[in-house]
Formats: structure tokens, C-alpha cells, sequence
């Protein structure tokens, strides 16, 4: 019999990031793949995808933790116990098709150059398709894609900047942060104007943000130990009020009991499909069967109304 402690470790060994997951597999065009991917993705660096089997998971998101108390000699102790809200998250198809000229491939010298360049253009359109669903995407509204953070997040773990927002503080920053808890956020995800006020604030205040390198040799900026992430597609012109340029900063933490991707077992994947029939051609398919799930509301806050 496998304890539950055991089985929450065997869990936790199958949720993998996307580049962890790479170096697991030998096909050296898919590991391209996923490096172009992920490189272009403070994400998909980050963010584990726990494998599924189906086609979708249902599971009990933690709304509150439960109580403890002190009790004399004697006393009855009451009963209480966390509150949960059965959820259920679907995988979606995700991906493209990458088709190769024939003529090109007959007459360039090297046929796998040709196919990681085609290939490295798709992966970006995938991965900025993926970057987008995860902060905007609205299953309500197209049933092909899956809900992202910004429908996840509770209305409870939101602070707003104002009525008709507000230009950003080091306060309402620390605010949000304090929402996500036990321990801090992993990551603070922003759009570039917000960075950039960021960093004003901390030139303001007399220091300079944190940075280092990533795997990829990108440099990272970190606000109090947290990497910052830029997101292409937070807009900078969302309605806060009688505001029409406002943004939202979202603070989460990733994992199997927090914010997790979600993956069939094939992972993301390349298929060569073969020859066209409509044109001279060879075609390839990138493929992703991919979801995602938050299993604890506390993983998640968002600061809505960021003005300039």
C-alpha cells in the first residue's frame, strides 16, 4: 500500500516544466522546439505541467485552510475542516502546422537547418498563443481554449490601485504580494510599461532591482527575491472606472498544490504529417494537448487598475 505521503512525492516527480521534460526526450527537433519555446517565456521557464490521463481533470480547489484552537482539560474540540470548490479543467488542443518547400529542401545543402528554421517560427506563434491564453483566456468565451489567470484569480485575492486606478506604489506592490501565501509568490507577471514604472519607483527610492541570469543568458529582474516576468500580453489599455489605460500586475506560485500546467502524457510533441497534396510541400505539425488548473485560490492575486 503507498502511503500519502509517498504518492504526493510521486506526483510532485511528474510535474515538470517544459524544459525539464526536454532533456527527457531524444528527438533533438522537438528539444529545439521547446528551447525556442520556453526561452521566449518567462512562463513556460517556470510553470510545472502535470500529466493527465482523459481529457480532462476534476479536482477540489482549497478556498480556506481550517482552524486550530486552545482547550482546557475536559473540553469538547470542535470540528473544522478546510472548504473546497470542486473544479474541472479540460486539456486543449493546441498548435500548428509548419509545411516545408520541397524545392527548398531538395537544394539546400542542410535539410535539418531548413527544418528547425521553419519549425523555430512556429514554436513562437504556439508560445506567444500560450502566453496569451494564460493571462486572457476565457473558456466562456471560446470553448477551444482554457480559462487563464486573469479568470482564475478569486475576486477575494484582488487589489485594486482605485475606483479609477492609480499609478503603481512600492505599496500596493507589497499588498499584492502579501495576498499570495503561505511564503511568497514565484513570480510577479507584468507588462513592460509596469516594469519600467518598477524600476522608476526603485530608482526613486535610492537602489536598483535585483538581476541575474536565466538558463537561457536572459537577464532577470527580481523585486524583493521575486522574479519578474513580462507578459506581451497584459494591455495597457484595460478600463478601470472612468480610466481607459490601466494594467494589472498578477503575484502566483506554481506547482502540483498551487498554479499548475496541465499535459497529456505525450507532452508537446512533432509530427511529421508528410507530403501535401495541394502543393509541393512537406508538412509538420506542432502539437500540445495542454491545460491549466489552480488548486489553492491563496496561489494567485492580482493589482487591477495600474495606471501610468
Amino acid at each position: 500500500m503507498v502511503s500519502a505521503k509517498t504518492r504526493h512525492l510521486e506526483v510532485h516527480f511528474m510535474a515538470l516544466t517544459l524544459t525539464e521534460a526536454a532533456k527527457l526526450s531524444n528527438d533533438t527537433l522537438l528539444a529545439g522546439v521547446i528551447e525556442t519555446m520556453a526561452e521566449e517565456s518567462p512562463i513556460l521557464q517556470r510553470l510545472p505541467f502535470i500529466e493527465i490521463t482523459g481529457n480532462g481533470l476534476t479536482y477540489n480547489r482549497e478556498d480556506s485552510a481550517p482552524d486550530a484552537g486552545f482547550y482546557g482539560v475536559g473540553d469538547d474540540w470542535d470540528k473544522d475542516t478546510p472548504t473546497f470548490t470542486q473544479q474541472t479543467a479540460s486539456l486543449k488542443i493546441l498548435g500548428g502546422d509548419a509545411d516545408i518547400d520541397n524545392f527548398l529542401k531538395e537544394t539546400r545543402s542542410n535539410v535539418q537547418d531548413l527544418e528547425a528554421a521553419v519549425l523555430q517560427l512556429k514554436a513562437r506563434a504556439v508560445q506567444a498563443l500560450f502566453d496569451k491564453t494564460f493571462v486572457t483566456g476565457d473558456a466562456t468565451t471560446d470553448s477551444d481554449s482554457f480559462d487563464g489567470v486573469d479568470r482564475l484569480c478569486a475576486n477575494d485575492q484582488a487589489v485594486s490601485m482605485g475606483a479609477n486606478g492609480g499609478t503603481l506604489t512600492l505599496a500596493r506592490l507589497d499588498e499584492l504580494i502579501d495576498k499570495v501565501r503561505p511564503g511568497k509568490p514565484q513570480m510577479l507577471l507584468m507588462s513592460r510599461r509596469s516594469r519600467r514604472k518598477l524600476n522608476e519607483l526603485a530608482r526613486a527610492a535610492g537602489t536598483f532591482l535585483e538581476a541575474a541570469r536565466d538558463q537561457f543568458g536572459g537577464m532577470v529582474q527580481y523585486y524583493d527575491g521575486i522574479p519578474i516576468g513580462i507578459n506581451d500580453y497584459i494591455s495597457d489599455a484595460q478600463t478601470a472606472g472612468t480610466s481607459r489605460d490601466a494594467s494589472t500586475v498578477y503575484a502566483m506560485q506554481f506547482g502540483e498544490g498551487a498554479l499548475a500546467g496541465l499535459s497529456a502524457p505525450s507532452g508537446l510533441s512533432v509530427d511529421r504529417v508528410g507530403a501535401l497534396e495541394s502543393k509541393d510541400a512537406t508538412r509538420l505539425r506542432v502539437k500540445w494537448y495542454a491545460g491549466l488548473a489552480l488548486f489553492n485560490t491563496l496561489a494567485l492575486a492580482k493589482l487591477t487598475g495600474v495606471r501610468p
